[in-house]
């Protein structure tokens, strides 16, 4: 019985080749944005899901709260672990502190192999091992970390510390961290095999840092001190509730809160983070500082996108196959009159529909592999196409297919399948306008989704381009800089840097000072204002610079002066931090006081506003200063330059020689620069990748949308072929004929305009909402959209009807 149902239902696909290829065609396009799409949901979201008490882990994080929003940050305080180690909480299993760290190399101590710049090391203690399930090759996991100077590594870390010697051999062995810090081998483990966002590869006892590297770090006291680089894992003990740990977490940030600070707004809390949220959760960073991961919200707007273009075709089914049910109504009524039931005709419709499901599919996997290539820039690093293969991938594919059949054959099998084999054999069956009317409103739902995808690609585009060409209040042109590296306190060798770097022909002006007037890099602090009885508290970001910068990048000092040197610590603000003050005219705020951990700071200048970040944001409350020397630290560690021509042809030069400079001065660090316009168009990488995405959507949305429409014209101009050819006989003309057959369906164009109007605008105006700098939601945007949709459908259907108006009148009207 199958066997039959398929064979006669390949027949009927293959008799109907131009509506199957149109069917396929749309199907294919959805399903294969479908399975790329399922298939980057599934990779993100299976990441560190293979830990066996993985649902009891979670990261320690802390929010700080204030009057002017909610930051985040993934470290903690350094005295937290210890206090809830003191607590001996039972819903507490391991309490697992660790600080990132970052040396500028490491040697094997016993042949003289340095390898720069060692990524993921931490330093952490034994319960770090208790908390995370490592496969241990070599060592003790209960001692390793119990001493100083001892360090686990991973397999493949030893593999390359320590070449041609077995695993055990390496046991024992010394490493070497920036020519101060010994470590003994204690212990080696294997990486983890499936995806992680735990990347760590070397694991130093937490004692070493005590001792040694990270004193001050490790041993800090202070609980108003957060930094990112000391982080915590705990893993709450079986069956414990997460909810007590939260609330045990809230009330020892209480109990640590500055009362002054509270008073005006401004607390701390902890959050505990599951371990499986560090991959998708946008307030926190990865390990790895992957900025190209996605978030959860992204995710969910794909699978949106996924299932509207899937829906798409599936309306392409269902319009086409209705439409065609009068064709097959002979068909119907003589395989009723031979006895088959309306359950067998069902089948039957749905096994058409199902090979015409499988073909796209088959066709998909071809134009996924592609997708996979074309869109590398928006797909996970490590996704690749053997993950289609994975057996729940394969699962979730052949649901997918089912759901499909379902949604696109069973409308249509219903519809056939109740024909009367009397009515249909004597021809006694008209078309039914209700089902006339259900492919009307599919077309213009269709016509709907494709509309509201061109207003809005078109505006991203336009806000796209009105954030990247506005002025961000400084030159970019021409500007590069490079940050020294962290760990080399040398000032010597930054000037030496500054004097070469002056004299090399290609570069007109050399700063030695802070980050850049615009980074992903940030530095705040809280400020009281005083002004007599007057006082206002607030956070300001930091820029750390002198007059030359402020020369370098044609920053405008609109009040007072620069501060004059680095001993002092004198304040440049700008006017943003006038409104928070209620101070309008820039010169009376010179000379006032800036008070911070009682420490009196004079503000001495006004300078204007200029977007330290994307220009999605508003400018922040800012603070100008010195280098604010504190023994061998300073903020005075990037060099910006400016290369002499805008031509950039002598640019390479001009840089392998500033390379040449930086390997004499830091051979052990790895020369990296940038270009302040490159730093200021990654802000809108998220908007850019947007805007493509968008463009491609509404590419086939149209597509989908126009396959549909043509299989329509097409049935449309074959029922109406005797009419054509009497109205030619009649003298109607091509223009004339060309109208009468498309002015339904324009008309339907036309609707769907009017609905996706409203719908666009609503959405357009709440996303523009999230910028503090955006352009206008402009009526030509509208009107392009609509004009373009109409000429795409007239186009579309101009190519059937054109042909149908030049037919031969005497060829459909021969049998009258």
């Amino acid at each position: 019985m199958l066997r039959n149902y398929l064979k006669t239902a390949f027949r009927n696909v293959w008799k109907n080749k131009v509506f199957s290829l149109i069917n396929i065609l749309g199907l294919s396009i959805g399903l294969s944005a479908a399975f790329v799409i399922g298939a980057m949901v599934f990779y993100d979201l299976s990441f560190d899901k293979f830990h066996p008490d993985g649902d009891r882990i979670y990261r320690v994080t802390t929010a700080f709260k204030s009057p002017d929003g909610d930051f985040y940050n993934a470290g903690v305080t350094v005295p937290l672990a210890q206090a809830l180690v003191d607590l001996n909480m039972e819903e507490l299993e391991t309490v697992a502190p660790f600080f990132t760290t970052y040396p500028l190399h490491v040697e094997n101590q016993e042949t003289g192999d340095r390898f720069k710049n060692p990524e993921f090391v931490i330093y952490t203690e034994p319960s770090y091992f208790k908390t995370f399930e490592y496969n241990w090759l070599a060592g003790n996991k209960e001692s390793a970390l119990e001493e100083p100077n001892k360090v686990v590594l991973s397999e493949e870390r030893a593999r390359k510390y320590f070449p041609n010697k077995e695993l055990e051999g390496i046991l024992g062995k010394s490493v070497m961290y920036n020519d101060t810090i010994p470590a003994t081998v204690s212990g080696i483990v294997a990486n983890f095999n499936k995806r992680t966002d735990i990347v760590f590869e070397e694991f130093i006892s937490l004692k070493t840092a005590a001792t040694q590297d990270m004193t001050n770090a490790v041993n800090e006291a202070n609980w108003n001190n957060t930094n990112s680089a000391s982080q915590l894992f705990i893993k709450l003990s079986q069956n414990a509730d997460p909810i007590k740990v939260q609330e045990t977490l809230a009330q020892i940030a209480i109990e640590h809160d500055e009362p002054e600070m509270v008073a005006i707004g401004r607390s701390n809390t902890y959050a505990i983070q599951p371990l499986t949220d560090i991959h998708l959760n946008p307030d926190y960073g990865t390990f790895d500082f992957n900025d190209s991961r996605t978030t959860m919200s992204a995710l969910k707007s794909l699978l949106f996108l996924a299932a509207i273009l899937v829906l798409l075709g599936c309306i392409n089914f269902i319009n086409l196959n209705t439409a065609q049910a009068i064709q097959r109504a002979k068909e119907i009524g003589i395989r009723k009159t031979l006895g088959s039931s309306r359950k067998q005709l069902i089948f039957q419709f749905l096994g058409e529909t199902f090979i015409l499901t499988l073909a796209a599919a088959i066709l998909s996997f071809f134009l996924s592999k592609w997708l996979l290539i074309l869109f590398s820039d928006f797909i996970p690093t490590g996704l690749t196409f053997e993950l289609f293969w994975n057996p729940w991938i394969m699962v979730g594919i052949a649901v997918l297919l089912i759901l499909v059949t379902v949604l696109s054959g069973f409308y249509p099998a219903l519809v056939m399948s109740k024909y009367k084999p009397v009515s249909v054999l004597k021809q006694q069956i008209l078309p039914n306008s209700n089902k006339g009317s259900l492919r009307k409103y599919l077309t213009v739902f269709q016509f709907v989704i494709a509309q509201v995808f061109i207003i809005a690609t078109l505006m991203v585009g336009k806000q796209l381009n009105y954030i990247m060409k506005k002025d961000m209040g400084f030159k970019t042109e021409a500007i590069a800089y490079l940050r020294t590296p962290w760990r080399d306190t040398s000032a010597i060798k930054r000037a030496r840097f500054v004097r070469q770097m002056e004299e090399l022909p290609g570069i007109k002006q050399v700063v030695l000072s802070g980050n850049p007037p615009a980074s992903f890099s940030t530095m705040s602090m809280g400020a009281l204002f005083v002004d007599g009885e007057k006082e206002v508290n607030s956070d300001l970001q930091l820029m750390y610079g002198n007059a030359n910068y402020f020369d370098l990048y044609n920053l405008k000092l609109v009040a007072g002066r620069m501060p004059l040197n680095d001993s002092i610590r004198e304040f440049v603000v700008n006017k943003s931090y006038l409104k928070v003050i209620g101070i309008e005219n820039p010169g009376d705020v010179v000379g006032k006081i800036l008070k911070n951990d009682n420490e009196n700071l004079p503000i001495v200048g006004v300078m204007e506003d200029f977007n330290q970040h994307s220009l999605k944001y508003g400018v922040a409350p800012m603070a100008f200063t010195g280098g604010s020397y504190s023994g061998k630290w300073t903020q005075f560690r990037t060099i910006h330059f400016k290369l002499n021509s805008l031509d950039t042809v002598d640019w390479p030069t001009t840089i392998s020689r500033v390379e040449t400079i930086w390997k004499d001065l830091y051979p052990e660090s790895d020369f990296e620069y940038s270009f302040m316009d490159d730093t200021v168009k990654k802000f809108y990488e998220s908007e850019q990748k947007t805007s493509i995405l968008l463009q491609w959507a509404t590419g086939l949305a149209i597509l989908i949308s126009c396959l549909g429409l043509f299989g329509l014209v097409i049935h449309t101009t074959e029922r109406r072929t005797k009419e054509i050819g009497i109205r030619k006989i009649l003298g109607a003309n091509l223009f004339q004929l060309n109208f009468l057959l498309s002015k339904d369906f324009l008309k339907l164009v036309l609707i769907a305009f009017l609905i996706a109007t409203p719908i666009a605008w609503y959405g357009l105006n709440n996303w523009l909402e999230g910028f503090a700098n955006k352009t206008t939601l402009s009526w030509w945007i509208f009107a392009l959209s609509g004009l373009s949709m109409i000429v795409i459908s007239l186009l579309t259907m101009t190519i059937k009807t054109i042909n149908s108006a030049n037919t031969n009148p005497v060829k459909s009207l021969r049998t009258e």
